[in-house]
């Protein structure tokens, strides 16, 4: 049998839910600002993205152009792209993974 404080708790939850909305927006947010280097090759090709996975930057030092490996070449940003993605997925999830703590929310 529910009493009057049943819609309380009820407007109270509702707060407590638009509080949390507003907090994670504001985390994606700043994780779009984050930048996360991503390199390969000893520092030979790096890879700058935001915490959105957007990659923003691409720098590849003159010795690592070979015109006779281009496959390296093309390995080597292979690899400093996805180490990049990499470290922007654990950002985001040691970011965002504060809000579904003790939830079960499937994904």
């Amino acid at each position: 049998m529910m009493r009057g404080g049943g819609m309380g708790n009820m407007q109270n939850m509702m707060k407590q839910m638009q509080k949390m909305q507003k907090k994670m927006a504001e985390a994606q947010e700043e994780l779009g600002q984050q930048k996360i280097e991503g390199t390969a090759g000893g520092g030979m090709v790096t890879v700058i993205v935001t915490g959105h996975k957007e990659v923003v930057d691409v720098q590849i030092k003159p010795e690592a152009v070979d015109p006779d490996d281009v496959e390296m070449l093309q390995d080597l940003v292979l690899a400093a792209v996805n180490d990049a993605l990499k470290k922007a997925e654990e950002l985001t999830n040691n970011t965002m993974g504060q809000f579904t703590k003790g939830m079960n929310l499937p994904f």
